[in-house]
């Protein structure tokens, strides 16, 4: 591991102390990506980029000032901490309440996410051959009805950082990661149209795309598609019914009605009118949002994860976040300014894309926590349910407070058992009937990949989101359509 960029950040922090700023932070931030994408198995595009720079971060007169740079010449990084100073100094008799950062104990580390096959040394034609034999695979997996089009893509990067402060902070980082995705639709005349987008990511190398065996799953899911256009019938919309809700949207309810309205700075309504409000209110720690058995974290230093960090762009050492423990709304996710607001600790949340951005307060992986069931145990005792186990399309109110979710992959439950397929179920309910009607969890825990996106400018990070299949009582069901 190289870091030809480190002296720069330490002259940085150097050259901003001498300005007179009480906290200087400097962060060398690059990103390499390249990837491919395929139409119905034939390559339409390859894309490779990369990008760096050094961010810079100061307190003036209790005033916060921020400036990026591409170029990295000493001339320019020294030109933009004087930028940041300068910006902090012009806002500083603007500002009605002094910034000040938390007290943190930083790390001084080097640390990285291991490839065990690097992307480099396997060549474009296998990436290229990958993309031909799934649709193979996939195309020829049906009979009666059609995949009409099937779009996938490849992708890889590397992002480094150096990360160094005045409050002690020096952190050097190295995460690969690697991304697999679809979007498949399979169509029947008179029966119409299903359409499946997903997509895999994770820290490490190209031994990802053996563990992920999307060339074993996905025909046999186009077959289950296939089904469902033949076979599935109306879900039971008049009555309510117990719900067996799959990992798969269990954790992107987490993500959107816990994780969002639980980051610090969208609760004091920063980012209300740049990606959306908060139900959460500063002084709801400790209200119950659920039951007993509602516990979701959002934990970063899960090894081999999309939103995977030790560290985080602040120097924080990171940790697992309680965000609703047992049923409980328990912490929010801070960084060092919003947590010295709410006079406690940063637990390590503040994120930026690249050297662009000024760190905020983000998620990383976030999830239900499992139970001790299994799954056969979720459903032997509903007499007549639904299990949704996949979704087609969502949508949640600007507060995360109201939610909707049309299933895709659904079953009737009967007496204990699954019988046939349902089509278009829809789970519409509040957050605190979601997380109060959970009475079990099992023990299946499942993560999805997804890009979280927050900020003005957009800065779009990596996360995972997840959980195991969760039991809701007594939900009354919609349709689409």
């Amino acid at each position: 591991m190289t870091w030809n960029f480190e002296d720069l950040v330490v002259k940085a922090v150097s050259h901003g102390e001498k300005l007179g700023a009480t906290y200087v932070e400097a962060r060398y931030h690059s990103i390499s990506r390249s990837g491919l994408s395929a139409r119905n198995g034939e390559i339409i595009g390859a894309e490779k980029s990369f990008s760096q720079g050094i961010a810079v971060r100061v307190i003036v007169d209790g005033s916060l000032g921020f400036a990026s740079t591409s170029s990295l010449t000493q001339e320019d990084v020294l030109a933009t901490v004087e930028k940041a100073y300068k910006k902090a100094k012009s806002h500083s008799k603007l500002q009605k309440k002094p910034i000040v950062f938390s007290e943190e104990r930083l790390g001084r580390v080097t640390y990285e996410a291991t490839a065990k096959v690097k992307p480099e040394d396997v060549d474009f034609q296998e990436k290229s051959n990958y993309h031909k034999e799934l649709w193979k695979n996939v195309s020829t997996a049906i009979s009666q009805a059609k995949v009409a089009t099937m779009t996938s893509f490849y992708g890889e990067s590397l992002e480094e950082k150096i990360i160094v402060n005045t409050d002690g902070a020096y952190i050097k980082s190295r995460i690969p990661r690697l991304s697999l995705g679809y979007n498949v639709v399979v169509s029947l005349p008179s029966k119409g149209v299903i359409q499946r987008f997903f997509s895999h990511a994770a820290s490490g190398g190209y031994e990802l795309i053996n563990q992920w065996n999307v060339h074993g799953y996905l025909p046999e899911d186009v077959k289950t598609f296939e089904k469902i256009l033949l076979e599935a019938t109306k879900p039971p919309v008049d009555t309510p019914v117990d719900v067996v809700v799959g990992s798969e949207i269990v954790g992107l309810m987490v993500h959107e009605s816990c994780g969002h309205p639980s980051e610090a700075d969208r609760i004091l309504g920063r980012e209300a009118a740049q990606a959306g409000k908060s139900f959460i209110k500063p002084n709801m720690l400790g209200e119950r949002i659920g039951s007993e058995y509602a516990t979701v974290i959002d934990d970063p230093t899960i090894p081999g994860s999309n939103g995977f960090y030790l560290y985080d762009d602040e120097g924080v050492p990171a940790r697992p976040r309680y965000l609703y423990k047992n049923g409980i709304i328990n912490e929010f996710l801070h960084n060092r300014w919003t947590a010295s607001i709410f006079n406690t600790h940063s637990n390590a949340a503040a994120r930026a894309m690249s050297h662009e951005g000024e760190p905020i307060v983000r998620m990383a992986n976030t999830y239900f926590a499992p139970g001790d069931h299994t799954f056969e145990e979720l459903i032997e005792d509903i007499k007549f349910g639904v299990y949704i186990k996949s979704y087609m399309e969502w949508n949640i109110d600007d507060e995360r407070w109201s939610q909707r979710y049309g299933g895709l992959e659904a079953y009737l439950i009967e007496n204990g058992e699954l019988k046939g397929l349902v089509r278009n179920p829809v789970l519409e309910l509040t957050t605190k009937t979601f997380y109060s009607s959970v009475d079990a969890a099992d023990k299946n825990l499942a993560f999805y990949a997804g890009t979280c996106g927050k900020g003005e400018p957009m800065q779009g990070v990596p996360v995972w989101f997840g959980g195991p299949n969760v039991r809701v009582r007594n939900i009354k069901l919609r349709v689409i359509g």
